[in-house]
């Protein structure tokens, strides 16, 4: 089989695809066949080097994958031969609160890029009927993120969300698929326009109107009551101007980068909740995959890219122009 391996973090150079020998399940584990996995912001830090953890050596990379089973190991009752099936993004969280030294691909353990891999049944969850192994594979992550931020919200709330990323996106389709009201900002008329496509009832261009949060919180009786803060210390501020007294901002990720200030006074006068979001545990995943399901939610895909050209896919991902998940096909 073959599998992409970096030899050394920090540059693009150093991922390279090799022949590895097909792996054989042990006692409660399976072999996957891996169909098609997707890439996450958190997979470029890794391999560029701006990933604050150390990176396991000689690495296969990526987190999110979907596939079949096509070899299961003794003692296994959780899945049977051709069962289709996602990874689960923390492989040893399986509910409860998180536990922060819990294992995660890439960093302790080899990720999915690759065209087999074995893994115990427990780290896997089954894919949602209806979805290709290419919409699947987008819910490890992006999907659970957003599914976590948006816990407790119910019907008539207010949801801030910023971009268009993975997480963002899925923000969007499932706060309306909660019955929630949305307000996205973006950074153009075109993905405005695809954000409404997709249910956003108001749009703010944050390039133009530099103070969105104050114009968020003007479209409200009085804030909003779920940020889904993705931009880390660049957006806070603006995120704290929408957000309602008693709401909650929701701190998933930093794609404005790590550098900025916190005004705390701020933060204390909001009378907000700030509640960091670890992705999800298996339980998480799987009450995703139940409301996916359940609703007919397709995830939203940017562009597929082949498992030889896994490099170009990541480039793109880079480029930051992306509306909806980037693709690897297997």
């Amino acid at each position: 089989m073959q599998s992409y391996r970096v030899s050394q973090v920090g540059s693009l150079d150093n991922l390279k695809i090799i022949e590895e020998t097909l792996p054989v399940p042990g006692p409660g584990q399976v072999r996957v066949r891996v169909r098609a996995s997707a890439l996450n912001f958190r997979d470029l830090a890794l391999l560029t080097g701006m990933f604050p953890a150390p990176v396991k050596a000689d690495v296969v990379p990526l987190s999110d994958a979907a596939g079949d089973v096509d070899a299961v190991g003794p003692d296994v009752t959780r899945f049977v031969i051709g069962d289709r099936v996602i990874s689960s993004f923390f492989p040893t969280w399986f509910g409860g609160p998180f536990e922060a030294a819990g294992e995660q691909y890439s960093l302790e353990r080899d990720g999915w890029l690759t065209e087999y891999k074995v893994v115990d049944a427990e780290a896997l969850v089954a894919s949602p009927d209806g979805l290709s192994f290419e919409e699947a594979a987008t819910l490890t992550c992006a999907g659970v993120t957003a599914w976590s931020a948006l816990a407790g919200v119910r019907a008539g709330d207010i949801v801030l969300t910023q971009g268009t990323g993975g997480v963002s996106i899925f923000a969007v389709q499932l706060a309306k698929a909660l019955g929630a009201r949305v307000i996205a900002t973006t950074s153009s008329a075109e993905k405005a326009d695809r954000l409404r496509a997709l249910g956003a009832d108001d749009v703010i261009d944050y390039r133009v109107d530099q103070d969105w949060g104050s114009t968020a919180h003007a479209l409200t009786d009085r804030g909003v009551d779920r940020v889904v803060e993705t931009g880390g210390a660049t957006s806070l501020a603006q995120s704290i101007k929408a957000i309602a007294p008693g709401g909650q901002i929701s701190l998933v990720g930093a794609l404005g980068g790590f550098a900025g200030s916190v005004d705390y006074m701020a933060m204390f006068l909001s009378h907000a909740r700030f509640q960091t979001i670890t992705t999800g545990s298996r339980r998480d995943l799987e009450e995703l995959t139940r409301f996916v399901a359940r609703t007919g939610l397709k995830p939203v895909i940017d562009s597929n890219f082949s498992f030889e050209d896994a490099r170009s896919a990541i480039e793109h991902l880079g480029q930051r122009q992306v509306f909806g998940k980037v693709i690897v096909q297997h």
